[in-house]
């Protein structure tokens, strides 16, 4: 059981996580652009972002892919309202997102990487919204996937919260059967020092490439050259 004041310590860190992401990772969110050379052999990536943060935390590890050669054609950046459902609002609209992308860029599938809250939003859309039919790769950087305790400093008047909790409906859900199902790959990529996810080990599934990226907080995952080199090479495999 949280005392009062490690619950007051748990939401500040839970409320203002996004807000420690480098300054050089925020970069402008983009929609879905013209349609991209379907020559590549590639999908098209969209990024699902955190609790409390926007679009711009990517801007690290998108300038990281295309320096390995992806186009702005081939990079998205899911934005949306983190306080609201994730099986009732968030997963469905993420999926709409996902068919726009598809249409616009002529691609069968596309990869995911979330970070955070988004890796739950992404994961239902995944498991219960028809996404096993459409995702290629799932990355999963610092997720929630079977709770965390901190969420508990919010959860009475926040959605997302509620649905970060340990044993909530959305994470019951989730773990359920096969937390992997289908023919998509995934990953997930953890840290031992993480203050946020708690406990660490919430994050890694069964049935992913679990990776372990040593001491690193939370956000720190989103500007780590080694977490990044990691995604990269998965989207490849």
């Amino acid at each position: 059981m949280l005392t009062a004041r490690q619950a007051l310590v748990a939401l500040l860190t839970l409320c203002l996580a996004s807000l420690t992401a480098p300054a050089a990772a925020r970069a402008p969110d983009r929609g879905p652009a013209p349609v991209a050379d379907r020559a590549s052999p590639r999908s098209p990536v969209v990024f699902v972002h955190g609790y409390n943060a926007d679009p711009g935390v990517w801007g690290g590890l998108r300038a990281d892919l295309r320096a390995d050669g992806y186009t702005e054609a081939e990079l998205f950046s899911f934005g949306y309202d983190t306080h609201q459902s994730v099986n009732e609002v968030l997963a469905g609209r993420l999926g709409a997102y996902v068919e726009q992308v598809r249409r616009e860029t002529g691609a069968a599938k596309v990869d995911v990487v979330a970070h955070s809250f988004g890796s739950l939003v992404s994961r239902w859309y995944v498991k219960f919204g028809g996404g096993t039919d459409t995702i290629d790769h799932w990355v999963s950087l610092a997720g929630p996937n079977r709770g965390t305790s901190t969420a508990w400093a919010c959860a009475l008047w926040d959605q997302a919260c509620r649905d970060m909790t340990p044993g909530s409906y959305v994470v019951k859900n989730l773990g359920g059967g096969d937390p992997t199902p289908g023919a998509v790959k995934y990953a997930t990529f953890w840290s031992g020092c993480d203050e946020v996810v708690n406990p660490d080990d919430s994050v890694p599934l069964a049935g992913a490439v679990n990776t372990p990226v040593g001491c690193l907080r939370h956000n720190d995952l989103l500007g780590d050259d080694g977490t990044s080199a990691g995604v990269r090479a998965f989207l490849t495999s």
